[in-house]
């Protein structure tokens, strides 16, 4: 057997006589891509720091933005000047306490649709000297052609996207004032109300960009997710026409976290971090700055180590394949399993330490596979009825609630709770057994109508089902099915446990009553036991 510690020398051998040649010169090609590396990072760590400052600004803006429009589309209860007016007062007041608590903000406003109301047309509050807000006199709309998204972009463009949305930097009527802003739509029963908003000074913005420098002439800037610029410390976008506005020049886009662009004529060097709003922040700085003197050597030395390198590479590539093959399968193989997943292919079997500790590896992969196939078994299978149980059903619930919070509108399922009636009764008169086939009896039958549904044991005496997809959509046949196939068991039945005596309460999801999951399970909690007290009055068992 030839064992890997002597083709781990031979290789070893076959490099050093190529390494001790070319040890010198290969140090300054180290000596070039550390410094590289370096500014590379320092580049990054900028970055990273503009962009959780900047994070923080744009963020507390939007969450305010965002708690207002729903307090006011919550709130809103017509569209006659009445209800207007006095949503309007409602949002005015909520706003206030919202703006007075963000940073940054210079001005915040409410602006109603013409077309919905030529009377009632919101509000405009200001903060110029740092001294706290006033009323400023509104705009009127009517005067604009509010159909061209090319005027009074603040309004304009959500009417027309349908979704909050940052804006470029702008010159704000009135007032004089460069802004960026951050614009919400709001709607009432599908209809355009109009658009509320927080606008902030872009100045105050610009120097929290402004700040971050490096070297001699490197800075930082802003663009929205498409490379349109947001502030630029070189050019003033705020009073630039959009087509005056430089092109996006190529590289610049790249979705690498460092890329290589020319600006000015100049090759420049960034690194970009994406913001929660979707906006990049780039730090750049000039080529020429992150190269040292040595590039004319470093070209030198690539040309004279070329040659020897591409010698030692060959022998080296020829070598460490055969070596190295089984190695990268087996550490393929251990990143699979890190992450659970025990059906991997392993075909080496050479005679030698990796051909004995890759069939090791294969053997002991498959007893961890069982094994933990047994323990999940255990830990969420209930032993009496075969369903699963409580546990499973809390972790069940928690990969719901995480899809609900990414997309509530689209989530449809209902959830149903049963309760074994009388359980305590019958193990108290005819014997626990006598009560464990009680709820096997009710577990089949549950089992069998909402067959393609999950069944939980969350309690001694109850189950609860969630309904999606085909079941969700039938629910009314099953609900009516399990009702009758229920009533046929226990006419059926002389001894009471077996028979099948049920409360159910079943509630569907609904995203305009329901901001979680457990909502829904309480509200079908509160159905089973209404459905548990008429039963009882009924005196059906």
């Amino acid at each position: 057997m030839h064992s890997l510690k002597t083709k781990i020398m031979l290789l070893t051998l076959l490099i050093t006589v190529f390494a001790v040649a070319v040890v010198t010169l290969i140090s300054v090609s180290f000596i070039r891509s550390n410094e590289h590396y370096q500014s590379d990072q320092l580049l990054l760590l900028l970055c990273e720091t503009g962009e959780r400052n900047l994070d923080y600004y744009f963020t507390s803006v939007e969450q305010s933005v965002k708690k207002v429009a729903s307090f006011t589309e919550k709130e809103l209860s017509g569209l006659d000047d009445e209800h207007l007016n006095e949503n309007m007062e409602q949002t005015r007041a909520y706003f206030d306490q919202i703006a007075s608590k963000t940073n940054g903000v210079l001005t915040y406003y409410f602006r109603i649709n013409p077309a919905v109301s030529s009377s009632v047309k919101g509000f405009w509050y200001t903060n110029l000297n740092g001294r706290g807000f006033t009323e400023h006199t509104v705009t009127d709309i009517t005067l604009y052609d509010t159909e061209d998204t090319s005027k009074l972009v603040w309004f304009t463009v959500p009417k027309f996207t349908g979704k909050p949305i940052w804006l470029p930097p702008y010159i704000t009527d009135n007032l004089d004032v460069s802004v960026i802003s951050y614009n919400y739509p709001i709607y009432w029963r599908k209809q355009f109300v109009g658009v509320i908003g927080i606008e902030i000074d872009y100045t105050m913005m610009a120097e929290q960009v402004e700040s971050i420098r490096l070297y001699n002439n490197g800075y930082a800037f802003l663009t929205d997710a498409n490379g349109e610029l947001i502030f630029h410390p070189r050019i003033d976008l705020a009073t630039l026409a959009d087509e005056m506005k430089p092109e996006i020049p190529e590289g610049m886009l790249s979705e690498q976290t460092f890329t290589s662009y020319t600006f000015e004529g100049k090759v420049r060097e960034a690194a970009w971090q994406r913001l929660s709003n979707g906006m990049r922040l780039y730090v750049s700085v000039p080529a020429e700055e992150t190269d040292g003197d040595w590039r004319q050597l470093v070209r030198n030395v690539l040309i004279a180590s070329g040659i020897v390198l591409a010698l030692s590479i060959v022998v080296t590539k020829f070598f460490t394949g055969r070596i190295t093959r089984p190695l990268k399968q087996l550490t393929e193989a251990a990143k699979q399993a890190d992450q659970g997943n025990y059906d991997f292919l392993l075909n080496y079997q050479g005679n030698d330490e990796v051909g004995a500790l890759t069939q090791t590896f294969i053997h002991m992969a498959a007893h961890v596979k069982e094994h933990i196939s047994d323990l999940n078994k255990r830990v969420f299978v209930d032993a009496l009825t075969s369903v699963r149980n409580k546990g499973a059903y809390e972790t069940f619930l928690e990969k719901m609630q995480n899809s609900l919070n990414e997309a509530p509108q689209t989530m449809e399922f209902a959830i149903g709770i049963f309760d074994c009636d009388d359980l305590k009764s019958i193990n108290d008169q005819y014997g626990h057994d006598k009560g464990d086939i009680y709820l096997q009896t009710a577990s089949r039958l549950i089992c069998r109508i909402f067959q393609h549904s999950p069944v939980f044991r969350i309690g001694g005496d109850e189950f609860s089902v969630v309904l999606q997809n085909d079941d969700y959509r039938n629910r009314a046949d099953l609900i009516d099915a399990f009702e009758k196939e229920a009533a046929q068991i226990s006419s059926g039945k002389k001894n009471r446990w077996e028979q099948v005596h049920v409360s159910m309460g079943i509630a569907v999801y609904d995203p305009e009553e329901d901001l979680s999951v457990n909502d829904t399970l309480r509200r079908a909690d509160k159905k089973m036991y209404v459905n548990k007290r008429k039963n009882k009055n009924a005196g059906s068992h």
